[in-house]
């Protein structure tokens, strides 16, 4: 009787042993361009355990089918004995472990896309970004585990945000570090290698750098300016959530931009970028990245996390999620002192022009633009520009308007900071969850204490036109149309004289141009790839255009009338009591 009672406890306690995954990551041989991954899954209750890789990375939404990049899988008990391995999906595999209640799972995965979003290894260093290198259990996802980085013996220095087991480094130079679930591991991209690294402490936060690759910076200059950024940042929502993070900065060639993480970030910046003329685009990058740390992680959409990394995750509010972060881009970099009034004013115009100057704009809803972002923005043709228009310019300037109609409203003593800190005190410090666009577009009317419907109708889910003028002029900001019409086509050409763009209801659309087609002459004329547009701008409105092409090798003459072209322009200029105006000291944040 006793014995039966003590293995039914036994069995009773082991019931309730959770399933630990820990990883191994080696790189042997560098120059192949492949990490080598060893899963541990212990305390298996099931007789067949399914593994997988994701299909994207969170923050960059366009399916990567990372999985593409995994050689053969294997498995293996705890006595070294093969387990039969089936893939079941294109990103799936299923072990099946029998009695086996601990088993070993390895791959390798080919890494040679060095980008913020893909893993990258040679002989210079290795950059592991989570998704595409860690496999995981959706039943044990939520599971703590270990991850051990077995460094190659060139490399030196390991920087992640993950925390360290231990303050030891072994022999052959491995470090283990530990996870909270899956998502808190494929969260935090892992440089290896020997970069360059330097601390900074402020707003409560230590600041880890890792520089790779040579380039032209000055780590004093900036310690000091990238915590000016951060300091801006923490002042909009009078906290900051983390207590240590890391940048990891890419110093290459054809520099790609950012991804965010819940306290990290990489950045993939042009190795000069840290001359006069470009750093404040660095410093609107590392204000952009940061920002995301509250906004997209922390204030975020309900399809944003946690993640289906199985397929696509659509949302219409991707133009909160980037756009906002791209207006307060600006605005940080402003009230870190790096522009002054003008050069910020100069930011809400460049938008308004981007986005009113754009055919795209009329067509595709900034709602669409947002669902839309994995079929669309990430997969553009040679038609996007007449048919869509980015979420990020466009969502940045929904942020300025709203901004401009909350100040209005309160005379000043409210911002769209206010509304952000109740997001982030609402979905994130007491719920801890995403929003949906009912929640968002409503918590906006409550703010306003007004129905806001009309504004989230006409600029979000429609496409018209914002009166400028009237909002911003309450701003004590002019807001003057300087639209101008001038002779045009409706094309682009490359300087190899190969249509790249025909605009939607232009002449050249009418004449039968297509994307593709080299022009050859004009007129009789020959022109070269850079003349075109200049030969067009000579002509008489309304006169023929006789324009020779080449498609697909055949020659063909086209008749076209030059029409006139009005492009939306708008200038945006200070008052002269711009500045002392409330609403405007408001916009200002002064």
């Amino acid at each position: 009787m006793m014995k039966l009672k003590i293995t039914f406890l036994l069995l009773s306690i082991y019931s309730f042993v959770s399933a630990q995954i820990d990883y191994t990551l080696k790189m042997s041989n560098p120059q192949s361009h492949y990490f080598e991954v060893e899963m541990t899954i212990k305390n298996i209750k099931e007789k067949e355990i399914e593994v997988k890789m994701p299909v994207w990375a969170p923050g960059s939404y366009l399916v990567r089918d990372f999985s593409k990049n995994v050689n053969l899988v294997k498995a293996f008990d705890e006595k070294g004995n093969t387990l039969m391995v089936e893939k079941t999906k294109k990103n799936a595999w299923k072990v099946k472990n029998g009695t086996a209640k601990n088993i070993r799972v390895q791959y390798e995965v080919y890494a040679f896309e060095l980008t913020v979003r893909t893993s990258f290894l040679d002989l210079t260093h290795g950059f592991v970004s989570g998704t595409g290198v860690f496999m995981y259990s959706e039943k044990y996802r939520n599971q703590s585990g270990k991850l051990t980085i077995v460094p190659h013996p060139t490399f030196s220095t390991i920087t992640t945000s993950l925390e360290q087991k231990g303050e030891g480094v072994a022999s052959d130079g491995a470090q283990t570090f530990v996870y909270a679930d899956y998502d808190e591991l494929a969260d935090c991209p892992i440089e290896i290698g020997n970069q360059k690294v330097f601390e900074f402490s402020t707003s409560g936060c230590k600041h880890t750098v890792a520089m790779y690759g040579e380039a032209n910076y000055n780590v004093d200059q900036l310690k000091k300016d990238m915590a000016k950024i951060v300091d801006a940042s923490t002042a909009i929502f009078g906290e900051n959530p983390n207590k240590n993070y890391v940048f990891i900065i890419h110093n290459v060639t054809d520099g790609q931009g950012g991804l965010e993480h819940k306290n990290s970030t990489t950045l993939s910046v042009n190795r000069f970028t840290y001359s006069p003329d470009k750093y404040v685009r660095f410093l609107t990058l590392v204000a952009h990245e940061y920002f995301h740390l509250w906004n997209v992680k922390r204030i975020r959409a309900k399809e944003l996390g946690p993640f289906n990394y199985d397929e696509e995750v659509y949302t219409p509010l991707l133009y909160v999620m980037e756009g906002f972060t791209s207006y307060y881009e600006d605005l940080i970099v402003y009230k870190a002192g790096f522009i002054d009034e003008n050069s910020y004013l100069g930011t809400i115009q460049a938008a308004v022009n981007h986005v009113e100057g754009s055919v795209g704009s009329k067509v595709q809803p900034l709602s669409h633009a947002s669902f839309d972002a994995w079929i669309k923005a990430y997969k553009p043709n040679e038609n996007s520009s007449n048919t869509t228009m980015t979420y990020y310019t466009r969502g940045g300037l929904v942020a300025s308007l709203m901004d401009a109609l909350i100040i209005d409203k309160f005379n000043g003593k409210k911002t769209l900071d206010d509304f952000m800190r109740l997001l982030y005190q609402k979905y994130y410090k007491t719920k801890d969850t995403g929003f949906t666009n009912a929640e968002f577009e409503s918590d906006f009317s409550k703010f306003m204490e007004e129905d806001m419907n009309w504004f989230f109708a006409k600029y979000v889910h429609g496409t018209e036109t914002p009166d400028y003028a009237k909002i911003f002029g309450a701003m004590g900001i002019k807001v003057e149309d300087v639209s101008k019409e001038s002779p045009s086509l409706g094309i682009a050409v490359g300087g190899d004289g190969v249509v790249k763009i025909v605009r939607s209801g232009s002449a050249a659309e009418k004449a039968g141009l297509s994307v593709n087609d080299e022009i050859i002459a004009i007129n009789g004329n020959r022109v070269a790839g850079s003349q075109v547009s200049e030969t067009i701008g000579a002509l008489a409105v309304g006169e023929e255009v006789k324009i020779l092409v080449s498609r697909d090798n055949i020659i063909l003459e086209l008749k076209a009338k030059n029409e006139l072209y009005k492009k939306q322009s708008y200038k945006f200029s200070l008052t002269e009591n711009a500045v002392s105006d409330p609403k405007a000291r408001a916009l200002f944040r002064l």
